[in-house]
């Protein structure tokens, strides 16, 4: 199953790798793709669980999904894992 979720502060390709990198992490989650200038992450995934482990590793990230709460802290989490992306 192919599933495309909007994001919040997603900046750059540092944010991109890390967002990944990070995902990629998460069994049966496969394909990830992130594009910057939609500010959206494609995966492919068994179905609605590993969904929830995508959305809610966004959220620890700093890159909530669009229409989530996107607190200072989620933003102040999301330029250290954009500077971690980019140093990778």
């Amino acid at each position: 199953m192919t599933t495309i979720i909007k994001i919040q502060n997603l900046k750059c390709g540092g944010c991109a790798n890390t967002i990944i990198k990070k995902i990629s992490d998460i069994e049966n989650v496969t394909n990830v793709n992130v594009n910057v200038a939609e500010s959206t992450v494609t995966f492919d995934s068994l179905g609605q669980n590993e969904i929830t482990l995508v959305r809610h590793k966004m959220a620890v990230l700093g890159y909530p999904a669009d229409g989530e709460s996107n607190s200072v802290v989620s933003k102040a989490k999301s330029y250290f894992s954009c500077a971690s992306g980019k140093m990778s």
